[in-house]
Order: C-alpha cells, then structure tokens, then sequence
C-alpha cells in the first residue's frame, strides 16, 4: 500500500456516516409554546389593568400637577407620625366638629419669612405675630395671670379690664402706666378703691381735683352772719380710719367741731 492510499483510507474512516447521524430541533414547541404565548399575553393584559387603575386613582383623587392634594373622608380624617419603633409621636385628626393635633410641639410658620407665629407646648403658648386681635363681644378671659408690654384698643373704641368675681391687679417692678390720651379715664368698683404707695408718695396735678359725695358737717358759729347760711367755702377733713369729709370753713380749721361725722363711719 503506498503512503498516498494509507492517507486516503484513514480519511474516510475519519468522516461521520451522514446515515447514522440524529437530527435535534432546536425551539420550543407544543404545548410549551402555547403556555409561553399565554403568559405573555396575561402579563400584557395585566400591565394595561394596572396602568388604566393608575389613571383612575390619579382622576378620582384629583392627583394632577397644578390642583392642591384633597383628603375626603365620611367621618374624619387623621395623620400619624411614628418613630422608628414604631410608637406613635404625632397625630392630626380634622373631624367635622374640630381638628385636633397631639405633639409635643405645634408651630404655625409665616410663609415669606419662615418666622413663628403661634407655638404651643406644655410649658408655654407663644404668638409671634405683630397684632392680637380678639373679636368675641365677651373680650379675652383669662384664667390666670397675663403678661404683656402693651395694651390697646382699636381706634375709637374703649379699652376695658374687668373681674366681674375677683380682684383686678396690674404689676410691674418699675411701675404700670395707664394713659388717656384723648379722652377720660374713669376707674370703679363696687366696694373699696385702694390707692397705695409703700415707698413713695401719691400725686395729683390737676387744674380741678373734685371729690364728690363727701359727707359735710355742721359746727354753730359763736357770732352769726347772714353768710352763714349760704355756705359756699369748705374745708377738706380727714377721719383717723382715712374717711375724708367737708366741714364748713371758717375762721380757723373747723374739723374739730364737724368731727362727729367720723363717729358714724
């Protein structure tokens, strides 16, 4: 056998048997194909459903880019804020008779300048805002003590403090000053007005200092006149227990002899 036949031969031991090979498919088919087209066509169906839900939310609900977010509710309507825990910090509920809010701290900011204007807590309640005005025809009511730089009534309208049960009492360390500026200032009471002064001294500077309703006494006089019965000069007396009373002036002081007015008080 020469070298060219050997080669030839072991060449076509070498080659596959194009009769012996098996042919394989490549794909899917069947049934298995059917189940892939189905699934892929529930998905489809699945997304348009989630998609046409969205938009009706968004429609409903009046979620768009201009339009304020709106909350609707039957009964009421509550927010809550949770820590990390879980344990409730914070809750707003807006309810058809009130809106109540539980935290530790409620502010309300301006919205230009960011500055508080009213803040609560346990402690205290501050209003930051440049007027305090109270529209309710029984005025503010206070049930304890209130503290405050100025007080003022609106322009031509009249400034009232009162206690109708209790005692009225204004403090301050380097004193209260009340101030008529263009009309009257009248103080009342039912019983007693009290003005004292433990350090100082009490002035009246006025062109006419009237007390009016001051009992008046009567004192015989040792040489009768016709002018004395047309009284018109007074003297001003003062009891031990402070009443004051008028005695008809004369020559002398004359409280010594109309002092029986200080017997009935």
């Amino acid at each position: 056998m020469t070298r060219e036949q050997y080669i030839l031969a072991t060449q076509q031991n070498n080659l596959p048997r194009a009769e012996n090979a098996q042919l394989y498919p490549v794909g899917i088919y069947g049934w298995r194909k059917r189940c892939l087209y189905f699934f892929v066509l529930l998905l489809l169906v699945t997304m348009i459903v989630n998609l046409a839900m969205t938009i009706w939310i968004l429609k409903v609900m009046n979620f768009t880019v201009d339009s304020p977010l709106v909350l609707q509710s039957d009964r009421n309507v509550t927010v809550n804020a949770r820590n990390h825990m879980g344990q409730l910090t914070g809750q707003l509920t807006v309810g058809a008779d009130a809106v109540e809010a539980q935290c530790k701290r409620f502010e309300v900011r301006a919205s230009e300048d960011g500055r508080v204007l009213f803040s609560a807590d346990e402690d205290e309640i501050t209003i930051g805002a440049e007027k305090l005005k109270v529209t309710g025809t029984e005025g503010a009511v206070f049930g304890h003590s209130v503290e405050t730089p100025h007080i003022r009534a609106e322009p031509s309208q009249d400034l009232r403090l009162e206690s109708p049960t209790r005692s009225l009492i204004m403090e301050a360390p380097r004193g209260v000053q009340v101030s008529a500026a263009a009309g009257d200032f009248k103080a009342t009471c039912r019983k007693e007005l009290h003005l004292q002064s433990t350090e100082g001294e009490i002035f009246l500077n006025a062109d006419q200092i009237r007390l009016g309703n001051l009992p008046t006494g009567s004192f015989s006089s040792s040489s009768p006149s016709p002018s004395n019965s047309r009284q018109t000069v007074y003297e001003l007396c003062v009891c031990p227990n402070g009443k004051l009373y008028l005695s008809p002036a004369g020559l002398g002081s004359t409280c010594q002899s109309s002092s029986n007015i200080c017997l009935w008080s």
